[in-house]
């Protein structure tokens, strides 16, 4: 089986979120920039992959179309793509080994594994070893507000919805104790303050976390590969991060300092499913939970989903919390019910994008 056509694909897909869109984000965040890669083989078989692309488009596209497409155009491929995703790494690292080059060799791997399941018939979670649940917990994870009054509003929305966790974008400790207030105590809490914390503000922040009851504190410094920083907040407190590392390697290294209590590894953005695997095995061999990033829609989503099927544990899905224009799945995407996604069935991944959408939507 061979790679006969490439395309890559960029969207613009505008998105309500009942806030201003300022405070994550470089300019105000009101659309998911996506870079799609579609893959076609001589027997008929069509794989879509996603690289990460918010505020980046552009320049992530370029990396796919230039520097990768080139070296998978043509190629025979194997029953699996690790081998390949490998290659590819090691004749592009002298452009860097994080950043744009990895978001698009995460959106070619990720196509080349919904080849490599549909190939064989099987949803994608049934090539990659035995399934522990068809259903994954969800939590709504919120925009970044900074108003207590909207994330009184929206908790509570989320919570008549069947929500049972919640995370917050919020760095204001009075803002971060509203949405306390307005989940009551039994419901899950989880804070990412995206890097915005010296280590002093975040040392002193943890008492607000500890007074809500959080179950942890995501990404709570810059730079975000100060490990060792990481390291000794999270001997006070929970921390989650991952989802600025890229490779296994990257992962290796906040492992060995136990840097994190929840490893978040972002599939569009670490490597693809080979290095999303390969990161979720050395979680396991070393006790650690794995709480996998996923802000995303259409092949990100379906994707993250079909590697949660298979992780330990008890992970939880990140369900980003907006109202998108429309939804690019053909049949639909699996959204939370009652707090609970379902995972996709059908051979690959599961996402196939509605073209007509796409084509609207679609920039470049």
């Amino acid at each position: 089986m061979k790679i006969t056509q490439i395309d890559i694909i960029e969207a613009v897909m505008p998105f309500a979120d009942g806030g201003s869109g300022m405070g994550i984000t470089p300019t105000r965040w009101d659309t998911l920039d996506a870079v799609f890669v579609r893959l076609q083989t001589d027997t008929g078989i069509v794989g879509w992959g996603e690289c990460f692309a918010y505020s980046c488009r552009t320049a992530v596209a370029a990396s796919a179309r230039d520097m990768i497409a080139p070296l998978v155009l043509g190629r025979e491929l194997a029953a699996t793509p690790e081998e390949l995703n490998l290659e590819i790494q090691r004749k592009l690292h002298i452009f860097g080994r994080y950043g744009i080059a990895m978001y698009a060799i995460s959106g070619f791997d990720i196509a080349l594994w919904d080849i490599a399941a549909k190939a064989q018939h099987k949803p994608l979670h049934a090539l990659l070893g035995p399934s522990r649940r068809d259903t994954v917990p969800a939590y709504a994870s919120l925009v970044r507000y900074g108003d207590a009054a909207l994330v009184d509003t929206y908790c509570r929305q989320a919570l008549a919805q069947g929500y049972r966790n919640i995370k917050l974008h919020e760095v204001d400790p009075q803002v971060i104790r509203a949405g306390r207030a307005a989940c009551g105590p039994e419901i899950g809490i989880s804070v990412d303050v995206n890097c915005a914390w010296t280590p002093e503000q975040a040392r002193v922040q943890l008492e607000t976390l500890r007074a809500i009851d959080a179950a942890w504190l995501e990404e709570p410094v810059f730079p975000p590969e100060d490990i060792l920083t990481q390291a000794a907040l999270n001997r006070d407190f929970p921390l989650g991060a991952g989802e600025n590392a890229c490779t296994r390697h990257e992962f290796a290294r906040i492992i060995a300092t136990d840097a994190v209590t929840y490893l978040q590894p972002s599939v569009t953005k670490v490597g693809g499913v080979t290095e999303f695997v390969a990161v979720a095995a050395l979680a396991n061999a070393h006790g650690k939970a794995v709480m996998p990033h996923s802000p995303y829609f259409g092949v990100g989503y379906f994707t993250t989903l079909q590697l949660m099927a298979g992780l330990h544990g008890e992970p939880l899905f990140e369900h980003l919390y907006v109202q998108l224009d429309a939804d690019l799945a053909v049949g639909g995407t699996p959204l939370p019910a009652d707090g609970r996604v379902a995972i996709p069935q059908r051979p690959g991944h599961g996402f196939e994008p509605d073209m007509a959408l796409l084509q609207r939507y679609r920039v470049g």
